[in-house]
């Protein structure tokens, strides 16, 4: 029997065990997609408990807490910070085959040397422990990422955010990693959702742009994308949760358009063709800067209507969405390619049924000599399990070419989260060591230790190519 998470833990086989330990496991990280707050990491926040940076915030552990019959008051409540700590430490013991449970157990060895794993009966010493490292000064927010290996962190970021506190950090002399913008125009997207027009009038005051027209919101909106360009941003992001596409002129877009500012609905049919016709020209704007798009697909957000009034988003109440994605999706694309104008793109789909489909699709649209131009992004959200991951690279593995896969991110809100990398290429390793322990790929360690490595930093690298 292996011991609890040891140093082999998740390795297999031999040649995982060596292509983890000799090839992985030191290599930086670039997590080119979370939910980190660029002015916690400016202001190097420390935290003075582990509930704050571990419990606030994240709808994964909130879910689990829910689903084990913990109060509400508990979990977002107004509980103390101990006992909301003391509902976590009872609730993941029960989480045996979650990956909670290893990210816990990763997240206390790691940064807390706590060995041991967190019950309610070991809960109130680790608490002790951790809060006195938190309470320390060694471990604020930018220790976190320091002593994890990173070197880029994108955030998540709104075309009307200021950007302030990127460019405060790229300024300070004493903080090497960079923290780059990400552009995600979805507000600007969801024509019919309240708070369009208010929207629309900050996209105007931080532009510079008076928005009177549609060609006016085009500008306003590459304005945008210049000044991340110039702040660092290299990626863009989107939130397609119902993948749509339609033709349409500008000069119908135009009086949708229009008709949105009046304050007036639109229809179906008018929202698609408002979509796909800003979605087609957003495109162009990020190859002309030779950034890559992120498309996040078919979540299904917001399910729990009263505790969506009660919370707000993000709060643990979505889901998996099943639209069908393949004829919108390749529209597209292909609308961006026959301008000679797709950016590299990253395709994500919260459902695991989509995978075969997102696999083949990429491969229609790769070329122009950039390695792994498309890419199967790494197994999203609900499907960042072991097994969620495992299915996501075997079948770009069979479908596609592996070894340009661009790898691991966070998509988190908790600095504690980098162990997700280790995870990731703990399993990468294994899944790689059982075909050549199989017969089904030589021992070749050079080529194996080369696509090891790249897919566990340097194909990021060369593929965004931060400055």
């Amino acid at each position: 029997m292996k011991a609890f998470m040891d140093e082999n833990f998740v390795l297999n086989n031999e040649t995982a065990e060596k292509l983890y330990h000799q090839y992985a496991k030191d290599l930086p990280i670039i997590d080119y997609h979370c939910h980190l707050s660029p002015q916690e990491i400016y202001e190097n926040t420390q935290f003075e408990n582990i509930t704050k940076i571990w419990l606030y915030g994240d709808h994964y552990k909130w879910r689990a807490m829910r689903a084990n019959g913990v109060e509400e008051k508990y979990v977002t409540g107004d509980a103390s910070d101990y006992d909301k700590f003391l509902a976590w430490a009872k609730t993941v013991p029960m989480l045996i085959g979650n990956p909670l449970y290893h990210w816990t157990h990763l997240e206390l060895k790691r940064y807390f040397g706590v060995e041991e794993p967190l019950n309610e009966s070991t809960a109130p010493a680790i608490w002790e422990k951790v809060n006195a490292q938190l309470n320390s000064g060694e471990w604020n927010v930018r220790d976190f990422i320091v002593k994890s290996g990173v070197e880029v962190v994108c955030t998540t970021d709104d075309p009307t955010d200021s950007l302030e506190y990127h460019e405060k950090i790229k300024a300070d002399e004493n903080f090497d990693v960079k923290v780059l913008p990400s552009y995600r125009p979805d507000k600007g997207l969801e024509i019919n959702r309240d708070g369009f027009i208010d929207w629309v009038s900050k996209l105007q005051d931080v532009s510079g742009v008076s928005i009177q027209s549609y060609d006016d919101f085009l500008q306003a909106l590459a304005k945008r994308v210049d000044f991340f360009h110039e702040v660092g941003g290299r990626v863009s992001d989107h939130a397609l949760d119902t993948m749509m596409y339609q033709e349409a002129t500008e000069e119908e877009v135009s009086s949708i358009f229009q008709k949105a500012l009046s304050g007036e609905k639109v229809s179906l049919d008018e929202e698609q063709k408002y979509k796909s016709y800003t979605l087609t020209f957003l495109g162009q704007q990020y190859h002309a800067k030779g950034w890559a798009m992120q498309y996040h697909i078919n979540a299904h957000r917001n399910n729990n209507s009263r505790m969506f009034a009660e919370l707000g988003p993000d709060t643990g109440f979505d889901s998996m969405n099943d639209e069908l994605l393949a004829k919108p999706l390749v529209k597209l694309l292909d609308s961006l390619d026959q301008a000679d104008a797709l950016p590299k793109t990253i395709l994500y789909s919260l459902n695991p049924r989509d995978n075969v489909t997102i696999a083949t699709i990429i491969g229609s649209f790769q070329g122009g000599g950039v390695a792994g131009k498309m890419q199967f992004g790494t197994a999203w959200w609900f499907n960042d399990t072991k097994l969620g991951m495992i299915n996501q690279m075997e079948t770009l593995a069979d479908i596609g070419v592996f070894s340009q896969f661009i790898g691991m991110l966070t998509d988190s809100r908790s600095f504690l989260s980098y162990t997700r990398h280790e995870y990731f290429r703990r399993i990468m390793c294994n899944l790689i060591g059982e075909w050549v322990e199989n017969g089904e790929y030589p021992n070749d360690e050079e080529t194996l230790a080369k696509i090891v490595q790249n897919i566990s930093y340097y194909n990021a690298k060369e593929y965004f190519q931060f400055s």
